[in-house]
């Protein structure tokens, strides 16, 4: 009797177990776990010249400022809107060598190890490393202000 209340009880602990595992992977889709996790809430007035960049699609701008994440965003004008992209690469954990930079206008690149996603869509090239893209935000744009307002 005492040996099949053991057998059940490591039953259902496998079973919870089991369940535990694959929930919290399929939560990380996104990014590493490692990824580090940062209040982002930054406004940008586009009026100014530091950001006057992003009235033309396809352009693009580093953002440094507070609120900006652990290691700065990446702003780029799309033909529908905008698309914020933290830095940090969102395939290995944080180095020196994981800030991720434009490259030659088209792409976003990790320097550690070559990976390169498309600017304007985020999504990784044949030749990428990475499978998954940037972490992105949300933003809401007042036109009539040219206020751009990036938040998580």
């Amino acid at each position: 009797m005492k040996a099949k209340k053991i057998a059940s009880s490591l039953a259902l602990f496998l079973i919870i177990s089991i369940l535990t595992i694959n929930n919290s992977c399929s939560e990380r889709n996104e990014t590493v776990s490692c990824f580090p996790n940062s209040t982002v809430s930054v406004q940008l007035n586009l009026s100014l010249p530091l950001y006057y960049k992003l009235q033309n699609v396809g352009s693009w701008v580093y953002v440094n400022e507070v609120g900006a994440g652990t290691r700065g965003l990446i702003v780029v004008r799309t033909t529908t809107g905008f698309k914020v992209y933290d830095r940090n690469a969102p395939h290995i954990c944080p180095d020196k060598d994981t800030t991720l930079e434009v490259k030659n206008d088209t792409s976003v690149y990790c320097p550690k190890d070559g990976s390169q996603w498309i600017l304007i869509t985020g999504q990784p090239t044949d030749n990428s490393v990475a499978k998954i893209a940037p972490k992105t935000y949300g933003y809401s744009y007042n036109a009539t202000s040219n206020i751009l307002d990036i938040y998580n």
